[in-house]
């Protein structure tokens, strides 16, 4: 009887190991969205959180790739300061880097306080973000000037909103922490209302 309590017992650890290697391989295969398209899922590894905390993973996964997709929209705004002829666009370019500047020092702040690491695991999956831009495509954005810029700038920054909205409405729909659902409510209002100005501007740049 002992040796097939033990037997049942070994049974039960391997298929519970088992089904956790399926589930993280599962995770592993979930679909990623491509650059420019913001409609696209994307799911991020799951951070350790302790027991009792009043953040969660979506919180932590928020952040971390908020920040990142932050900083690629203040760097497309920083294009348009010296490329930009569009008087309109300049002033969008930098509503934007001044509103999305400080967003990421503040999620960056609440990293540090979750004892949490600023980059995401596996960083090298950052391409796949709702939204996000290839190098090539900001190569690409960087050698325009004129009004040439002005529209390539527009349309992706269209996408790029697009994609941080997305991102924002799971973490409210996902996320524990209060402050954390907050900016993503702010987000969420503030660029979907630049995503409908950018699109005035790139109906009137045709």
């Amino acid at each position: 009887m002992k040796g097939f309590n033990m037997s049942v017992n070994t049974l039960l650890r391997n298929f519970a190991l088992a089904g956790l290697a399926a589930a993280v391989l599962t995770a592993a295969g979930c679909g990623s969205s491509t650059p420019h398209n913001p409609g696209g899922g994307h799911d991020m590894p799951m951070a350790s959180v302790p027991a009792g905390a009043n953040f969660n993973t979506a919180d932590v996964s928020f952040a971390q790739m908020m920040i990142p997709h932050h900083e690629q929209a203040v760097r497309m705004a920083e294009f348009a300061g010296t490329r930009a002829s569009d008087p309109q666009v300049q002033q969008l370019a930098m509503q934007i880097k001044t509103a999305q500047g400080p967003e990421i020092e503040t999620m960056k702040g609440w990293l540090s306080a979750w004892g949490q690491p600023t980059a995401a695991p596996m960083g090298g999956m950052r391409d796949g973000m709702p939204g996000m831009m290839t190098e090539e495509q900001m190569g690409s954005l960087e050698n325009l000037t004129g009004t040439a810029f002005d529209r390539e700038f527009v349309r992706m920054m269209i996408a790029h909103h697009q994609g941080a909205v997305q991102m924002a409405r799971t973490e409210q729909a996902q996320g524990a922490d209060a402050d954390a659902k907050a900016l993503a409510a702010t987000i969420e209002k503030t660029q979907t209302a630049e995503i409908a100005t950018l699109q005035q501007v790139l109906d009137r740049l045709k």
